[in-house]
């Protein structure tokens, strides 16, 4: 085995991203504190070659110094938008007939591994803050939830690490 260069790997350019055919999800960070965290959500939503990015509330928006850090560039690449109310954004989803979906432990969840993408369908994920997650009115106003299941001690995930494992697991199923 040979570690491959970064010649090697056929990376897109910038004008070829953003005309590739993306994938039918979107992501709704609200008020999201970590501007790593968010950089990070940018650079996995130009891995899996995600539609956009709608940032709300206080979550911070490119160009940032703390973002750029850790999305590497994804801010050029993947669209994205600001608005202050995330119930604004659910809502005008639900109206262009996109499936919100609130990423967070609720009663009647779905877990992930029990989740099966539509693929003529477009889905919207929201991930809220850290400490507070996705608010009860957010969660109320989308149209299901998916859980992800948590064996230890712990029962949370960071949220970079949240979008990471859900946009994997939606990718692998729109692309079987």
């Amino acid at each position: 085995m040979r570690k491959l260069e970064n010649s090697e790997l056929d990376r897109k350019s910038i004008e070829t991203f953003k005309n590739s055919k993306k994938t039918p999800l979107i992501l709704v960070l609200d008020d999201i504190r970590s501007s790593h965290n968010i950089g990070s959500v940018f650079r996995t939503a130009d891995a899996f070659l995600i539609e956009k990015i709608f940032l709300c509330g206080i979550t911070a928006t490119p160009p940032n110094k703390e973002i750029h850090k850790t999305a590497l560039g994804a801010t050029e690449t993947v669209a994205w938008e600001h608005h202050e109310d995330v119930l604004e954004v659910i809502t005008k989803l639900k109206k262009d007939n996109v499936t919100t979906l609130a990423i967070e432990q609720v009663e009647s969840a779905v877990f992930l591994q029990n989740f099966k993408v539509e693929k003529n369908k477009k889905y919207a994920l929201v991930f809220g803050n850290e400490v507070y997650g996705v608010s009860q009115d957010a969660v109320a106003l989308c149209d299901g939830c998916i859980e992800i299941p948590q064996l230890g001690t712990k029962h949370s995930l960071n949220i970079s690490v949240s979008a990471g494992i859900v946009v994997w697991d939606l990718f692998k199923q729109f692309n079987d």
